[in-house]
């Protein structure tokens, strides 16, 4: 997605000092699940902004991974606490927008990051282009390849608009090579153990994988120990640049990822959210340029998430 540019006295606003302090400021951040790296990320990238803004920041994260149910009680719950803001990750874009429309209701605003959800009054969207994440980084695997080869596909969760976008992105990748075979494409619902398993009855059913398509890192590091549990050999993408796949490419063992970024994600959600109750003026919308890490240029992600820096607004905002 092309860069816009914002008008002079929104990047003067950005750019400046930063916002005056307020007291009591709180803002309810909520993501889907507290096993998968990514959302783990998010949540620190959260906390930093809000150290750095001076607000207090309240957590909410569904006990059992992606319950639209718990979500929905949690969200009942935020509302009668009426923090100052949300920050919201749906568990499904869809099944959550009557959730967003209480919270509208009780007047409280919402900057939605990650799973863009489908209504509802937003203050801004902060997320990533999962289609060219993917499109780009099953380049990578495929010319790795040699653009040819027999090739699967891990998705994740079925309908989840991050794994419609990346599967998309990773079927007209392959429409590029003709001499790549797609041999199936199955959904490991983002979880490691789960894409493990399928990788295992993938393995059973075709002598020969060249390469691995994983919609995120946690699936693609599943298939890599299906690999090793089978003695077979296979490149394999992820997506999301978690620190276990950046490890994991710096030794040779995982090709690349996608960066979905969540940590610059939650720091985004909360310096805009927090800007907007400040009555300082925001971006609408942000989307995180893709980049793939590999073995070229993995060394900046080594560094811990707790350890890293929040960017500045004025240098992500792309609407």
């Amino acid at each position: 997605m092309p860069r816009r540019a914002l008008p002079a006295a929104v990047l003067l606003a950005l750019c400046s000092a930063g916002p005056a302090l307020a007291e009591n400021e709180t803002i309810a951040v909520f993501t889907k699940n507290q096993t998968n790296p990514y959302f783990q990320a998010v949540r620190v990238g959260a906390e930093s902004a809000a150290k750095a803004l001076g607000v207090n920041v309240i957590q909410y994260i569904p006990t059992k991974p992606d319950s639209i149910p718990e979500q929905l009680s949690q969200v009942e719950d935020v509302i009668v606490k009426k923090p100052s803001a949300i920050v919201f990750v749906p568990v499904d874009y869809k099944a959550l927008v009557p959730a967003v429309e209480k919270i509208n209701a009780a007047g409280i605003p919402v900057t939605n990051i990650t799973d863009r959800v489908a209504g509802g009054k937003l203050v801004a969207y902060v997320g990533a282009d999962d289609y060219n994440i993917g499109l780009s980084t099953g380049r990578a695997l495929l010319k790795e390849l040699g653009g040819k080869g027999n090739v699967v596909i891990l998705e994740g969760v079925k309908g989840s608009l991050t794994s419609t976008d990346r599967v998309r992105g990773f079927n007209d990748a392959i429409k590029e090579f003709p001499n790549v075979k797609l041999l199936a494409s199955q959904p490991g619902n983002y979880q490691r153990l789960q894409a493990l398993q399928v990788m295992e009855n993938l393995i059973q059913s075709f002598p020969q994988i060249d390469g691995v398509l994983a919609a995120n890192d946690a699936m693609g590091i599943g298939a890599l120990e299906a690999l090793d549990g089978a003695n077979r050999k296979a490149a394999v993408v992820g997506i999301n640049g978690s620190r276990e796949a950046v490890e994991l490419i710096k030794s040779g063992r995982l090709l690349a990822s996608g960066d979905f970024n969540g940590f610059v994600q939650g720091c985004l959600g909360v310096e805009i959210a927090v800007r907007n109750l400040r009555k300082e003026e925001t971006p609408k919308e942000i989307i995180l340029k893709p980049v793939v890490i590999d073995k070229t240029n993995y060394q900046p992600y080594e560094v811990p998430i707790e350890q890293r820096q929040c960017p500045k607004l004025s240098e992500t905002a792309t609407k």
